[in-house]
């Protein structure tokens, strides 16, 4: 793929999946943020747009048989459903209860060595608060309005379109993402204090991933999902 700085961060990645391990180093957004430019989502992120062209386009491709979101672009809509549900949600089901555990050790460990962790905490919990009914409300209510447009079956909803959930969704997205980037600056981008014990390490280490998942499993729904329902949707109305 030839890119450019009017590249939005969303076909990008795409075609490119090498590219989000490097822009998740950057603190560059293509999930919420796909629709930008390649220019905007750099400046959004007090990024040089000249540097991350070029370090993008000396990436290595990636190794044969790598996983690529090109495949969701083709694949049946059930699929990716199944696929957010078993990959991602019930990653979050586990892990966000383990790092909950991990954080009040570490908190009771070092909070009063490291008075930047009553944020941390803070964060945490919103994080927490708005992932676990965010689920609920997909696997409840998007993700089978989204199964029966599919089956061609008439959508039985308090809404007229799907594209009022997906809003909705979109909007408790966004602020998903707002919280991790201030998980990450108050935690240093996730680098543990050097006087922080293994489960502090491993605390910080489970944020990281967490904040990777996150990335790409919104980035499934923004990017991916959402889209092809829309058009889906339209073209059974027309």
């Amino acid at each position: 793929m030839t890119i450019d700085l009017n590249t939005k961060v969303g076909d990008l990645v795409l075609t490119m999946p090498q590219a989000m391990r490097y822009l998740e180093t950057q603190g560059v957004d293509y999930c919420c943020g796909g629709h930008r430019s390649l220019r905007e989502a750099c400046e959004v992120a007090s990024r040089s747009p000249a540097d991350i062209l070029a370090a993008l386009e000396a990436l290595d491709a990636p190794a044969a048989g790598t996983p690529s979101p090109q495949a969701w672009m083709e694949a049946p809509l059930a699929d990716l459903l199944d696929h957010i549900v078993t990959t991602h949600h019930d990653y979050l089901r586990t892990e966000l209860p383990r790092l909950d555990t991990l954080l009040e050790k570490v908190l009771r460990a070092h909070g009063e060595n490291h008075p930047e962790l009553d944020e941390v905490f803070d964060i945490y919990q919103a994080l927490s608060m708005d992932l676990m009914p965010h689920l609920m409300k997909e696997e409840q209510i998007l993700f089978p309005f989204i199964r029966r447009l599919e089956a061609g079956q008439a959508p039985e909803a308090c809404f007229a379109s799907v594209q009022s959930p997906i809003r909705v969704m979109e909007s408790e997205h966004e602020a998903v993402g707002g919280l991790l980037v201030r998980l990450r600056a108050c935690t240093n981008e996730y680098t543990a204090p050097a006087d922080g014990c293994a489960t502090f390490r491993a605390l910080y280490d489970g944020f990281k991933t967490l904040e990777e998942d996150l990335h790409l499993h919104i980035y499934l729904e923004n990017q991916i999902l959402h889209p092809r329902a829309k058009d889906m949707e339209a073209a059974l109305q027309a």
